[in-house]
């Protein structure tokens, strides 16, 4: 017995030690120093990183321009103090000795496609809905079955604080899509979709909605993250030019048909929606942003807010004529003026406006990034179901 209770004493201390250990290493450096990343202190930002044996340690900021060295200080701490940006979500990561490595201190993570970076979140008016608020809405991933795509998907579906407590009351629905590269999880990852929408509801700038991002690659099943093997393509794209009209028309616009056939229906049927066009809205950037103009056009009754964003798309003249006879409520159309895809943009509010369809049509500094994603999403979320 009294071996036994040594050998239970021993592995106490034993695991101690090593839990003693695993905090040092993740929040004191390895010898009882405490290292801290990022810190904003005024108008400025300093980056710590503890790296014993690197040569050299930089900076990857995508605020900056090249990468930045950082010095070794005391108890091999690389640091590099930086003015402080203008309010909005960065991103950062460290090169050691060539090697890209995040910041270890920092639990603030985004993922884009296959990279995962950092965050360096600026307060000020131009972020103050990007952070918690003090009312949550709840994200989540259910999967529908497409037959029109042939395989099993995964949606990521926010709904806003207080859903599951009122069991009677319905949503309007915003249908929001991200871009190439992106998945289900983009908009929610880097497009602070749930942080945006509970600030807003929260302060009554926004109506509670159902916000529904779906995975705009036909051939995912889901975010590659998840490990499932995509779908083999069907068709080249000299291969669907010889299709017969129906057939070519699925492969070209397949996943927009799944958008609107499938998910919608989906939808409607396992949560609880205004199951009308007045209660149903569609934004999506670049590529999304297509897929918004696409789907608007080859189902012109089925949505009232109609939102392209950065738009890698256009409409005739016919086209929009038919949608402004459906009674569209709001087009708002927006995009950087340094994008390259402004002039695509200037295009599309110039044939809107000589098809006589209201619209907002709104242009903001920068190019083809997040920050003015997110901005837009700030922006016209406070507009829909009014």
């Amino acid at each position: 017995m009294k071996k036994i209770l040594t050998l239970l004493a021993s592995l106490c201390i034993l695991a101690g030690a090593l839990h003693a250990q695993e905090l040092a290493n993740f929040n004191f450096g390895g010898r009882g120093v405490q290292v801290v990343s990022p810190v904003i202190q005024g108008d400025s930002v300093t980056f710590n990183f503890r790296a014993d044996y690197a040569t050299y340690v930089k900076l990857s900021a995508s605020w900056a321009p090249g990468q930045i060295d950082m010095a070794r200080g005391a108890n091999n701490i690389w640091s590099v103090k930086l003015p402080l940006p203008s309010p909005e979500i960065y991103t950062y990561n460290f090169v050691v000795d060539g090697v890209a490595v995040n910041d270890p201190q920092n639990i603030l993570v985004q993922r884009d496609g296959n990279r995962f970076l950092n965050m360096l979140i600026v307060p000020g008016e131009r972020t103050e809905n990007y952070t918690e608020a003090n009312r949550r809405g709840t994200v989540s991933h259910p999967w529908y079955d497409s037959k029109i795509l042939g395989i099993n998907r995964r949606l990521t579906v926010y709904t806003p604080y207080g859903y599951e407590q009122n069991p009677k009351k319905k949503y309007p629905v915003l249908y929001l899509l991200h871009g190439a590269g992106g998945d289900e999880e983009a908009w929610i990852s880097m497009g602070r979709t749930a942080q945006i929408l509970d600030n807003l509801i929260e302060k009554g700038l926004a109506e509670p909605m159902i916000v529904v991002m779906p995975n705009g690659n036909a051939n995912q099943q889901a975010a590659q993250t998840l490990g499932i093997p995509t779908k083999p393509q069907q068709y080249d794209r000299n291969a669907i030019q010889n299709l017969p009209e129906a057939e070519r028309m699925r492969a070209q616009n397949g996943y927009v048909m799944s958008l609107c056939e499938e998910i919608v229906p989906f939808i409607e049927k396992n949560f609880r929606v205004i199951a009308k066009p007045e209660a149903r809205a569609i934004a999506g950037l670049s590529m999304g942003g297509g897929h918004t103009i696409s789907a608007s056009i080859l189902y012109p009754q089925l949505f009232d807010y109609i939102c392209p964003l950065s738009a890698a798309g256009s409409a005739t003249p016919e086209q929009i004529a038919t949608l402004k006879k459906a009674g569209v409520k709001l087009y708002f159309l927006a995009c950087g003026d340094a994008d390259f895809l402004f002039e695509g943009s200037k295009t599309l509010d110039k044939t809107l406006t000589e098809q006589g369809l209201d619209h907002i049509y709104y242009v903001s500094d920068g190019g083809h990034t997040w920050a003015n994603w997110r901005l837009y999403l700030n922006t016209f979320a406070r507009l829909l179901f009014k």
